[in-house]
């Protein structure tokens, strides 16, 4: 799959914010197709970083999120600048 279609869009809420912050990670809500493996791969395809770890969860409304954890090396916070969700 190509990067594009696996990631749809980031998410930015009050928690998603909070994780960012914290835990220097990024919300996406991606391709149910996508594994994880195929997610990390678009990530640092896409926007030039390292990603640690990728946690996926299925929302009651049939989306598909990706809790993207980056490299210590990289800071979620400028990912997100980057993105303008910031």
């Amino acid at each position: 799959m190509d990067a594009y279609d696996i990631i749809i869009y980031p998410v930015m809420t009050e928690v998603t914010s909070r994780l960012l912050e914290t835990e220097n990670k990024l919300v996406f809500v991606v391709n149910l197709k996508g594994t994880k493996g195929d997610i990390k791969r678009a990530v640092e395809e896409l926007y030039e970083v390292e990603v640690q770890s990728v946690n996926t969860s299925i929302t009651p409304t049939g989306e598909k999120k990706a809790f993207v954890k980056l490299q210590p090396d990289y800071k979620a916070v400028d990912v997100a600048i980057k993105l303008g969700i910031l």
